[in-house]
């Protein structure tokens, strides 16, 4: 309330329609009933704010009178909106700091994935596997969104994440992100996670000599 004055209605002459406020400083100031921004009359003793003015004469006069209840509550609604916009400004900044982190993650795991078939540890074979994969997965969430948005025949939980435990993962981890699709549902974000286990498990087992037709015979006895 910068540049407002506080005080209670001291003397009211609804005849007349003028009265007196009296500051906190304990002077005495007059007011129209023109001034009064409420669709009442004044009532001797409320609290008011209203801003110091002068008259024809250059005497003080209450301007902009108003109920100091209204003022607080309109105050106090702007505050609310400021602090939900903040937050979800703050929100807005998380989620787009979150959506870098997991496309730097996915792109990471592409490159490490393509360093070990440069140096002869992966078969080319695999990393085609899991790109091919990552597009696969990505598109079905694309495609459960638009079922869902539409009202369509949906694509089971079980299918995406059996597309995400045998390599696509990383396409399942952009579409949640970016389609912002399956990222809310607790039980789904725990067995997505599970099947990043599975499938890194996978990974490693072929990284240490495994042959691809046992992991892929080991992958579906698991899921």
């Amino acid at each position: 309330m910068a540049n407002k004055q506080q005080g209670h209605v001291q003397k009211w002459q609804d005849d007349k329609g003028f009265g007196f406020i009296e500051m906190q400083s304990g002077e005495s100031v007059f007011f129209h009933i023109n001034e009064f921004k409420a669709r009442r009359r004044p009532e001797v003793g409320e609290q008011v704010v209203f801003t110091l003015g002068q008259d024809s004469q250059g005497r003080k006069q209450a301007k902009e009178v108003q109920e100091l209840g209204f003022v607080q509550q309109k105050m106090a609604q702007k505050n609310q909106q400021i602090r939900q916009r903040n937050a979800k400004r703050s929100a807005q900044a998380d989620f787009e700091d979150g959506q870098k982190k997991r496309l730097f993650l996915g792109i990471g795991f592409y490159g490490v994935l393509l360093l070990l078939a440069a140096t002869h540890k992966l078969s080319w074979l695999v990393v085609g596997w899991y790109a091919a994969l990552g597009i696969i997965t990505y598109g079905m969430y694309a495609k459960d969104k638009a079922a869902a948005e539409s009202g369509d025949w949906r694509t089971p939980e079980s299918t995406l994440h059996v597309l995400s435990a045998l390599g696509g993962w990383v396409g399942a981890m952009v579409a949640q992100t970016y389609l912002r699709h399956k990222s809310q549902k607790p039980e789904f974000r725990v067995a997505y996670y599970l099947t990043v286990v599975i499938n890194m498990a996978g990974l490693l087992f072929l990284l240490a000599g495994g042959g691809l037709e046992t992991l892929v015979n080991l992958l579906s006895g698991l899921i």
